[in-house]
């Protein structure tokens, strides 16, 4: 993607390849692609979200690394990318949710306001003198449609998912989605799934220092940032399932084993 040839296509916003491509908004996206990971899994009864952040420094207070944000009472997001982008659009997601409440006297619908978010960005790519957003925004919400969770990127392409991650190692903790996922989970197997997804794709320990998680319930439909003795807890609890599930897939294996021989055996 960046080779030689796209040299005389990339310097401008709105000038297209040869082969349809706009190349500024495929940097945005590998600007994504570079952002530290986030993993959301919905369930029936609760959706939840987990993000990695990444501490450059012990200098640096790591407290001070905000990768989750609150939204309004019922909607959380994660972002992946550049952050001031992804803090420009957030605060107006903010004005858009307080808006609606006032006009409407009722919690915004979360496929309606990343419409607009997404309306935006897409206008982003389109005209001269500007750059696109080099950020993509995860948001999850549980609003009368149910829980939720939504993606925007650059280029102002919004999906929604059941469970989906965003950032470095995103293709490996979807694989881990792919292969674990079902329906009819509870709000435990769903945090431990989330969490797990992120722990196998990410190229360090998850700790309470470098993950950030939360949660919303069915049950009242808010918005829960979760502490780092919380986190911890939520860690530890995915770790003691991991070791369960190994020490049964040995048994299984050992059982497998021990058939085996005894074939061999008995045809000796």
């Amino acid at each position: 993607m960046f080779g030689g040839g796209q040299v005389k296509y990339d310097r401008a916003l709105t000038v297209f390849s040869p082969e349809g491509r706009l190349f500024q908004v495929e940097y945005a996206l590998e600007a994504v692609r570079r952002g530290t990971l986030a993993v959301a899994v919905k369930t029936e009864d609760c959706v939840c979200l987990a993000a990695q952040i990444k501490i450059p420094s012990k200098l640096i207070d790591a407290d001070s690394i905000d990768k989750l944000f609150q939204v309004d009472e019922h909607i959380g997001v994660a972002i992946s990318g550049l952050h001031a982008d992804s803090r420009t659009l957030i605060n107006y997601a903010r004005v858009q949710a307080q808006s609606f409440r006032l006009t409407y006297d009722e919690p915004v619908r979360l496929n309606m306001l990343v419409k607009t978010l997404a309306d935006i960005k897409q206008q982003y790519t389109q005209f001269g003198g500007i750059r696109p957003f080099g950020c993509a925004l995860f948001f999850i919400a549980i609003d009368p449609s149910g829980p939720q969770i939504y993606t925007t990127s650059p280029s102002g392409i919004y999906r929604a998912f059941k469970a989906y991650a965003l950032g470095s190692g995103e293709a490996t903790a979807r694989d881990y989605l792919k292969e674990n996922y079902k329906e009819g989970l509870t709000f435990e197997e769903t945090v431990k799934l989330t969490l797990n997804a992120l722990k196998e794709s990410i190229n360090e320990e998850a700790t309470k220092n470098n993950t950030r998680f939360a949660y919303i319930k069915s049950e009242d439909k808010k918005f829960h940032m979760c502490s780092k003795d919380e986190v911890e807890q939520f860690l530890n609890s995915a770790k003691d399932s991991t070791k369960v599930l190994d020490k049964d897939s040995t048994k299984v294996l050992d059982k497998d084993s021990t058939k085996a021989l005894d074939k061999d055996s008995t045809k000796e």
